[in-house]
């Protein structure tokens, strides 16, 4: 009999409550508990059962030997993960962080735990924005002297330039702040498009976000493509290459 996957989440923002429907629906996995931010989170219309804490009340160490799972997913915050990295190492619990804004000790932190556990960084998880990723690169390797710009646009109160973006730009070999053009305005989840100038044509690689659920179905993609791994650091374009290259073997 298959096992069930057990996960913890952390974060309950707008993208953390969509993420908790996909994995209350998923008959594969079990969500076993979610931590919060703080008391302002709205839990409404979520199971009665499901365990919730605030982050600042509660001992992850004793919450993990009480409620153990296989996997914690992060869509909280950049610093969140440098209180529960070590922690979740020691006792090999895979890592799938989603958070976009991290600096170099942040991702340092990860690298750490994943000599000891499965790690998955991914600034954006969802599928379609790394099959463009893939495919810019091919593209870029193919026509290396074509233009490209990658453009962003988000809600509008969105402030910090898209992490995805500058990660799309940094993997196709350019500078994010010459590179990356932001637009913000009305309530569009997200859109990211790179696009290559020819001297007779123009190609543009379009993802767009419809619902943050699709994050959920991200997690859960690369959940079920790590369970049983070695540990390691992990990359969702990784993850999706490997599909790519499987399909078209």
């Amino acid at each position: 009999m298959k096992k069930t996957i057990r996960i913890g989440l952390f974060g309950l923002g707008k993208a953390g409550k969509e993420v908790v429907g996909q994995f209350l629906s998923d008959p594969e996995v079990e969500l076993s508990w979610v931590v919060r931010g703080s008391n302002t989170a709205i839990t409404v219309g979520l199971p009665e059962n499901l365990p919730v804490y605030v982050a600042s009340e509660f001992d992850l160490a004793k919450l993990i030997q009480d409620r153990p799972v296989d996997f914690v997913v992060d869509f909280s915050n950049a610093d969140t993960c440098l209180t529960y990295a070590d922690i979740l190492a020691e006792k090999k619990i895979g890592i799938i962080s989603a958070v976009s804004a991290y600096k170099e000790h942040h991702i340092e932190c990860l690298k750490q735990a994943s000599k000891k556990a499965v790690v998955l960084y991914s600034p954006n998880i969802t599928l379609g924005i790394n099959f463009i990723i893939i495919a810019g690169k091919i593209l870029r390797k193919l026509a290396p002297h074509a233009g490209v710009e990658v453009i962003e646009e988000h809600f509008y109160n969105k402030k910090e330039v898209s992490g995805t973006a500058i990660r799309i730009a940094e993997l196709l070999d350019l500078d994010p702040k010459e590179h990356v053009n932001s637009i913000r305005v009305g309530g569009i989840v997200g859109r990211h498009e790179i696009i290559f100038g020819f001297p007779n044509q123009t190609l543009r690689l379009t993802h767009d976000s419809i619902s943050r659920a699709a994050f959920g179905q991200g997690a859960l993609y690369a959940i079920k493509n790590l369970y049983g791994r070695p540990a390691g650091f992990y990359t969702m374009e990784q993850l999706v290459s490997e599909g790519f290259s499987a399909a078209l073997a």
